[in-house]
């Protein structure tokens, strides 16, 4: 690794960066796999489940305000890659 003038070690790696999607039960308008922030719990919405009046119906009820974060596009992305992604950006996966 090369040293800066400091002495100091500094990394060569490039760092990608970026923040998950985070959105609310009612904004939910795109599918995907979600990973609810406070339970850990993995949602999987596929385009289908979005067409308004269609079934499968998905409605969750609840006094605190439930946030969720978007881990993949795909919402049959792998347990063990949305369980990943999830841990990376901080939110303690529970499935």
């Amino acid at each position: 690794m090369p040293k800066n003038e400091e002495g100091m070690t500094q990394s060569v790696q490039a760092t990608r960066r970026h923040t998950l999607q985070e959105t609310n039960w009612e904004a939910i308008s795109e599918a995907g796999a979600y990973v609810e922030r406070g339970s850990g719990d993995l949602y999987r919405f596929p385009k289908e489940s979005l067409i308004p009046g269609a079934s499968p119906c998905i409605v969750k009820e609840s006094r605190g305000a439930s946030v969720l974060v978007k881990v993949s596009e795909d919402p049959f992305i792998t347990t063990f890659k949305a369980r990943l992604l999830a841990a990376q950006h901080n939110v303690e996966p529970n499935f």
